[in-house]
C-alpha cells in the first residue's frame, strides 16, 4: 500500500476496470433528491429513472457530501495514509471543491490534503485520475504526482451534447426560455468543457450533425492518447458505430472506450446525451 491516497468523486468514470494503484483510490459519493426523496449515496435511483426532459414541477439535485462529512472521511483515510492528493469534479459544475477546501483545511493537523481542480467530470476526471493513481504505484512524491496531473488536465478535452435542455436549465447553465425553446424544435446543443464550464459552441438538428461536428473535432488532433465515448439513455447504437470507424481509422494505436452515462453526469445534462472525451498526447 502506498503512503498517498487519491481521493475523487462518484461523477468520475474509468476507462478500464483495473489499473496500477486502483486500490489506492477512495470515492466521494453524492446524494441525489428527487422530487420529496433524498437518496443517499445516489443509491435507489438511476439515470434509467431520470425522464428525457424535466418539467417545472420535477425537482432533480446533485448534492455534494458537506465538509464535515468530508473532514470524517480524511479523518478515516489518515488512519491508512500519510498523504491526500484530492482530484475533483470542476469547481464550476457543483460545490463539491468548495467543500473539500473547508474539509482540508480542517483535517490540516491530521493530514495533508493536496486540492486539484480537474476542471472536467466523468471520464475526463477518470482519465486524470488513473494518471494519478499510475504515478503512485510507481512510487512517484505527492508534488511530481501533483506536477504532473495539472500538466495533463489542459490535454482533456470533452463535448457534450444533449437533448435535454431542461436539464440545463435547471443547473442554470442556461436560462429557461432558451431551454423551452430548444425541447420545442428538438434542437441538440452541443457544449464543450472550457476550463471546467460549459459553453454551447453549435446547435444541430440531428444526430448525424453531431457525428459529423464530432468528427471534424478529432481531425484537430494528431496524436491523442485515449479517446470516449458516453452513451445516453437509451444508447445511440448506430451513432457510435459511426463514430467508432472513424476513430478507429484514423487514430489507430489510440485506445478507444465506450461508457453508458452515469447519474452524475445524467443529473447535470440529462440523459439523452452524447459525450466526446478525448486526452491529447504529451
Amino acid at each position: 500500500m502506498s503512503s498517498i491516497c487519491i481521493l475523487t468523486d462518484s461523477a468520475v468514470q474509468f476507462t478500464q476496470p483495473g489499473f496500477a494503484g486502483r486500490s489506492d483510490i477512495r470515492i466521494l459519493t453524492y446524494d441525489v433528491a428527487l422530487q420529496n426523496q433524498v437518496y443517499p449515496d445516489g443509491e435507489g435511483v438511476k439515470a434509467t429513472n431520470l425522464p428525457p426532459s424535466l418539467q417545472e414541477t420535477t425537482a432533480l439535485a446533485l448534492i455534494p457530501p458537506s465538509p464535515e462529512k468530508i473532514l470524517e472521511i480524511l479523518q478515516s483515510i489518515a488512519l491508512q495514509y500519510k498523504e491526500v492528493i484530492a482530484i475533483l469534479t470542476s469547481t464550476e459544475l457543483n460545490r463539491l471543491f468548495a467543500n473539500a477546501e473547508k474539509a482540508a483545511a480542517s483535517a490540516r493537523g491530521h493530514i495533508p490534503v493536496t486540492l486539484i481542480d480537474s476542471q472536467t467530470t466523468n471520464v475526463g476526471l477518470g482519465l486524470l485520475v488513473q494518471l494519478a493513481a499510475e504515478c503512485n504505484a510507481q512510487g512517484l512524491s505527492a508534488p511530481e504526482i501533483e506536477r504532473r496531473v495539472r500538466k495533463a488536465i489542459p490535454r482533456v478535452y470533452t463535448l457534450i451534447c444533449s437533448a435535454g435542455l431542461s436539464y440545463l436549465s435547471q443547473a442554470g447553465f442556461i436560462d429557461h426560455a432558451q431551454a423551452t425553446v430548444g425541447e420545442m424544435l428538438n434542437l441538440i446543443s452541443i457544449f464543450s468543457l472550457e476550463e471546467g464550464k460549459l459553453s454551447a459552441i453549435e446547435k444541430a438538428r440531428n444526430l448525424r450533425g453531431v457525428i459529423d461536428f464530432f468528427q471534424e473535432f478529432l481531425g484537430e488532433f494528431d496524436h491523442l492518447s485515449h479517446i470516449s465515448l458516453i452513451q445516453g439513455i437509451p444508447p445511440f447504437n448506430h451513432e457510435s458505430h459511426i463514430l467508432r470507424e472513424h476513430a478507429q481509422d484514423h487514430f489507430s494505436r489510440t485506445p478507444f472506450s465506450e461508457h453508458t452515462i452515469n447519474l452524475p453526469l445524467a443529473t447535470l445534462v440529462g440523459p439523452r446525451t452524447l459525450a466526446l472525451v478525448i486526452m491529447e498526447a504529451e
